[in-house]
């Protein structure tokens, strides 16, 4: 597999508008876009840390993923998101070496990406996403 940076740090939050806030009144970052992806049930807002994103991640289903994290672990640290060259082939590889995967396939996800989760039971209780910017 050949990852070539992390693309971003997930955090999951209740409440977009006050962890905006929070970033841009007291860290002093700026948020550069919103966004709503009704497949993965979540309200996202970014914000640039030098060359790595920061995503802050809103529910907009109790029972989407962020949701279900959220009522089960509380915010906070959702996933790490790693840039890869070639997302169908990161796949295919982790499928031959039997890590367990969320998703077998890319799917839409923010910020002009197409990405996929690793389970968190295969990469040491952390979620990890790989991403590919799409063509």
């Amino acid at each position: 597999m050949d990852i070539k940076k992390i693309e971003h740090i997930g955090i999951a939050v209740k409440n977009l508008d006050d962890a905006i806030k929070f970033y841009e009144e007291i860290l002093g970052l700026k948020c550069y876009k919103i966004e709503k992806v009704d497949e993965q049930k979540v309200k996202t807002a970014f914000f640039k840390v030098g060359d790595i994103k920061i995503e802050l991640l809103e529910s907009t289903d109790s029972e989407g993923p962020v949701g279900k994290f959220i009522e089960k672990r509380g915010e906070g640290l959702h996933h790490i998101a790693f840039g890869v060259n070639n997302l169908k082939s990161s796949l295919k590889e982790l499928s031959y070496k039997n890590i367990k995967l969320i998703d077998n396939e890319p799917k839409k996800g923010t910020d002009n990406l197409e990405i996929a989760f690793i389970h968190p039971k295969a990469a040491n209780g952390v979620l990890t996403e790989l991403c590919e910017t799409k063509k």
